[in-house]
């Protein structure tokens, strides 16, 4: 990738840092998402560059052990509830934009909360979020039933994607009979609204 953002990070210095920071599957899947996160920008209209290196961070901080994503999760500065706080699979999302912001120096907000919220989704998420949102859910190694199915809304139709991934992700927590944090159901409500519009319409 070239441009404006390679004038403040160099994408190949973090593809080498992930490798090293992260086990050979997750690192392919970190490359997968890339991939598909500049798909989904350019299909939808969000900066390919900035999904690129979003992509490529969002899961920096998954591999490290809990206690320590907690300590970053608690010092994030955006929104780390108690409800996320109980599960500790939540953690690494909050922790790897404190880690990206503090420790890569990545200053672009928006690229620091398409990192924070990839795993709850938000209420008020913007274009980059979704795109990095659904890139994690349909990257190319994603083998879950329906998932081409979720790849076809993907690139169709952001809100209908949105609307269905949340649908789906929200189910399968709680069919573990697990917490929900607010930021999903809010994000949800947001999703769903819009899809029931467009249904009436």
């Amino acid at each position: 990738m070239t441009g404006m953002m390679d004038m403040i990070i160099d994408t190949n210095e973090i593809i080498d840092l992930i490798k090293i920071r992260l086990s050979k599957k997750r690192f392919q899947h970190s490359l997968n998402v890339a991939d598909m996160a500049v798909k989904l920008a350019a299909r939808h209209g969000a900066d390919r560059e900035k999904a690129y290196l979003a992509g490529l961070v969002h899961d920096i901080c998954k591999e490290i052990p809990h206690n320590e994503q907690l300590i970053m999760a608690e010092n994030c500065g955006r929104d780390f509830t108690k409800a996320e706080a109980l599960v500790p699979a939540l953690y690494h999302a909050p922790a790897g934009a404190y880690y990206c912001e503090k420790v890569l120096g990545i200053t672009d907000s928006d690229i620091l909360n398409a990192v924070r919220y990839h795993t709850t989704g938000r209420g008020e998420m913007s274009r980059l979020e979704e795109v990095i949102y659904l890139a994690d859910l349909t990257s190319a190694e994603r083998d879950y039933k329906d998932v081409s199915k979720m790849r076809e809304y993907a690139h169709d139709d952001i809100d209908r994607a949105m609307y269905e991934a949340l649908k789906f992700q929200i189910g399968d927590v709680l069919k573990k009979g697990s917490v929900i944090p607010i930021h999903s159901t809010e994000a949800y409500n947001r999703y769903a609204a819009v899809f029931l519009k467009k249904q009436g319409e």
